[in-house]
């Protein structure tokens, strides 16, 4: 090992423009606390004449990032490139195999591919590390890693994706709908101009699956993750949860169950008075709950030039100075396979939100559907008289089983004076 601990970057778009922005400008402060000079001695990206806002003319440029994993003057490639699969995993594999350290803040590809990336590590002696694909600069990894190594962690929940939250926000105290603020976020840069990883709840699930191996010590298990975005929520849906007492969030919640790991995300409400609910904008949230430390709460920016790369150096401190982890807490032979608790097992409140024509008989059809399929309500809302006219009536349910939600939509939708799909949206105690 050089005394000098020497990098190389492959994807110099924001991020890894801003990672050599910050290792340059604070080359001093790192170095003494690395123990250390941290050296960006090449880079790969897919253009190169393009203006960074950088200097790399001391930096050798690379055509091929696989390159990178051959140079034996590298001791650590950063992979910023994204994707599950293709040139970000061969690189990964390279370098690893090759027995360089990786940095990533690739959450696709940990949540696809982390355990089988982690044992290769293993194997050759080398640190993975992915503080930079969870919640950018909240260092959450670490705080369930290393911070919170005492406790049987039971559930692990937050808001994981900033586009989604800043989407629902302004929805909120605006009353524009979905597709206008969606517009207003690509714009501002918040969201990508093929959306939909972001606001179909994907890019979250990733970050969930992630935490919730770490937090539960057991084999990431993507696939269990029930997903469900945000593209059916109303400004209607968010007016009537103010009245209600509770804030609409994408949350992404993984947590035991006496069948397995639940691992689901999808928007849902929350009591106003809650924490989390008080997170706006681009801002993401983490909380996780232990054993001894009771409930925890990491907030920052999720996402974001700055943010990012200050996760992606946190973990090049790490391994220059020399500390290490396992992957995901545990070595991988102590990886457990949890079952996948299933989704209609959940027990809880669920708000429904209907369309009904305003006619008689309307309500005694729906109680009869509830009382068929054992749901109690526990409070209703039904806005105007307008005989014969459409109008919204929303429903509030006791605890009960989200199997006897679903089963009770299905023969809703079968009514004819229901027009429109119901929308559901559950009631999380947090």
């Amino acid at each position: 090992m050089s005394e000098v601990m020497k990098i190389g970057i492959a994807g110099v778009g924001t991020v890894g423009a801003e990672t050599i922005r910050v290792l340059k400008e604070n080359a001093a402060l790192l170095t003494a606390r690395t123990g250390r000079p941290i050296e960006v001695v090449a880079v790969s990206a897919r253009y190169r004449g393009r203006d960074r806002g950088v200097d790399l003319s001391e930096i050798d440029w690379v055509d091929n990032a696989l390159d990178l994993a051959a140079r034996d003057d590298i001791e650590v490639v950063v992979e910023l490139i994204g994707g599950s699969e293709g040139i970000a995993k061969d690189l990964v594999e390279a370098a690893l195999g090759a027995g360089k350290s990786v940095v990533t803040a690739n959450k696709a590809l940990v949540a696809h591919h982390g355990a089988a990336l982690g044992r290769t590590a293993e194997k050759h002696d080398v640190v993975l590390a992915y503080e930079s694909a969870v919640a950018g600069g909240i260092p959450i990894i670490k705080t369930l890693r290393e911070g919170l190594s005492a406790n049987r962690v039971e559930r692990v929940y937050g808001i994981l994706n900033g586009t989604c939250n800043y989407i629902l926000t302004v929805m909120r105290e605006t009353g524009r709908p979905f597709a206008d603020v969606l517009v207003d976020a690509q714009e501002l840069g918040y969201a990508e101009a093929d959306p939909a990883f972001d606001i179909d709840g994907v890019d979250a699930a990733h970050k969930l699956a992630i935490l919730s191996a770490i937090a539960f010590g057991s084999e990431i298990d993507f696939d269990a993750v029930d997903i469900e975005g945000i593209r059916h929520v109303s400004p209607i849906d968010l007016e009537f949860a103010e009245e209600l007492g509770y804030r609409i969030k994408l949350l992404g919640i993984a947590e035991r169950t006496a069948s397995g790991v639940q691992q689901r995300v999808r928007p849902c409400m929350v009591p106003k008075a809650a924490q989390i609910a008080q997170v706006d904008g681009v801002f993401n949230a983490v909380a996780a709950e232990g054993s001894s430390v009771g409930s925890t709460l990491s907030y920052g920016r999720g996402a974001g030039g700055g943010p990012t790369a200050s996760a992606v150096i946190a973990d090049l401190v790490d391994i220059g100075a020399g500390r290490r982890t396992p992957v995901f807490g545990v070595p991988g032979s102590a990886l457990k396979v949890s079952a996948a608790a299933p989704i209609d097992s959940l027990v809880g409140s669920y708000y429904l939100r209907l369309t009904v024509f305003d006619r008689p008989g309307v309500l005694a059809d729906l109680t009869a559907v509830f009382r068929d399929e054992q749901v109690s309500v526990e409070a209703m809302i039904q806005r105007g008289r307008d005989p014969n006219e459409l109008v919204p009536v929303v429903l509030i349910t006791h605890e009960t089983e989200e199997a006897a939600i679903r089963r009770s939509v299905t023969k809703i939708n079968k009514l004819r004076s229901v027009t429109e799909e119901p929308r559901i949206l559950r009631i999380e105690a947090i």
